[in-house]
């Protein structure tokens, strides 16, 4: 299955409708009523593709099962998009050879345009034949964990083109709607639970540096979104990382050690100066990647590992989409495969629990009065880090 693999990667999904209140049988009947094929042509649609669930063992696995699907309150399956493309080599290939027959007995030697079309037809069908046993067709699989106690859906490999075939589906199988749980969306759910949606609606960006403010991200023209917060997110776990220690107090009372690994990806909001991406142990201590922070650029991708109730979890986080990659989980020890799984269920629920209250400790800060004071010292320890590395240069 798609969440039990030594690493996973997802997005976040919320139902904008009602949910069940228990998996069962009946949530099977439904997804076994839209599973991909169900007594259609291999062929569904005008434009070549094919989707519909898979129970998600492998790729043909169409078989629904309780004690598989059903796991610790998730409903675990998976998206199936079939994409049939003929390929224009063999077609212009086979059309081709049924001009040249066609054309054999004509008196001037070349084809007419009737037996252009003609031939052209008989390649498209000949095509069509050979298609019938899936030749031509491209199959791809995004896992899909439905979680009952939270509510959320984790889609894997969640981009646009499997984004549109996920909606409509979903609303046919569930009838609800979804809605991604991006920075800027998940920033007023948490602010409800502190009465501060108010100024998460109010919210501008931030200026890290003196000069280089901007109403707007180049990557999201939605001026209504909010999803900038998430770019400061990750720059103040960085400021708070360097200048307050690896400890993060959280809203329960609990503590998240918090270390900045592997990758970090900076951009510059107006599109001016480009991207950088980083490669590194530690990249958040290179010289480069402060250089670019102080030149105006944000972070829009960065790993980390956070500890948290003695659990570890090694991840990159994408600012913007608070999507998650390459995230591993702690090693489960039971007995037998179900009371792993059970458990990996577990450590995921942990593991999003510890990330939304790193989210809710920024936006406690950020929503809040106190956020203009934090921000001026951000920019002090910008400056400060500018003023030794113009120091150590002119050594």
């Amino acid at each position: 299955m798609g969440f039990f693999g030594s690493r996973i990667s997802f997005a976040r999904f919320r139902p904008t409708g009602s949910r069940p209140d228990v998996f069962s049988t009946d949530t099977l009947d439904a997804l076994n009523r839209h599973k991909i094929g169900n007594g259609r042509a291999a062929i569904a649609s005008a434009d070549g593709i094919d989707s519909g669930w898979i129970a998600g063992d492998h790729i043909l696995d169409r078989k629904f099962d309780l004690a598989k699907n059903i796991v610790s309150d998730t409903l675990q399956w998976a998206l199936r998009i079939d994409a049939f493309k003929i390929p224009p080599d063999l077609l212009r290939a086979y059309a081709a050879e049924e001009l040249e027959a066609l054309s054999a007995s004509n008196p001037s030697g070349n084809p007419s345009n009737r037996q252009r079309r003609e031939a052209k037809d008989r390649a498209k069908e000949r095509l069509e034949d050979e298609a019938r046993d899936g030749r031509f067709v491209k199959r791809k699989a995004h896992g899909l964990l439905w979680d009952l106690p939270s509510g959320e859906l984790l889609v894997s490999g969640a981009g646009a083109p499997a984004l549109d075939r996920l909606f409509p589906l979903f609303d046919e199988t569930f009838g609800t709607g979804l809605e991604p749980l991006s920075a800027g969306r998940h920033a007023f759910l948490l602010a409800e639970t502190r009465n501060l949606t108010r100024a998460i609606d109010d919210a501008t960006p931030s200026a890290f540096v003196q000069g280089r403010a901007t109403d707007r991200m180049h990557w999201s023209p939605d001026q209504t979104s909010r999803d900038f917060l998430g770019n400061e997110f990750l720059a103040w776990l960085w400021f708070v990382v360097e200048e307050r220690g690896d400890s993060l107090k959280l809203r329960d009372d609990s503590e998240a050690a918090v270390l900045p690994v592997r990758t970090l990806t900076l951009e510059c909001p107006a599109g001016e100066t480009g991207k950088e991406t980083i490669t590194s142990d530690a990249p958040t201590r290179l010289p480069e990647a402060r250089r670019a922070l102080q030149s105006g650029k944000l972070p829009r991708k960065m790993g980390f590992i956070v500890s948290r109730h003695d659990q570890q979890y090694e991840f990159t986080l994408s600012a913007e989409t608070l999507a998650v990659s390459g995230l591993k989980l702690p090693s489960p020890e039971g007995d037998n495969e179900r009371v792993r799984d059970e458990e990996r269920i577990g450590y995921l629920r942990d593991f999003l629990e510890t990330l939304d209250l790193m989210f809710d400790a920024f936006l406690a800060i950020r929503a809040a009065d106190g956020w203009a004071a934090e921000l001026d010292r951000m920019r002090h320890w910008l400056n400060r880090a500018e003023r030794g590395a113009r120091a150590q240069a002119a050594r």
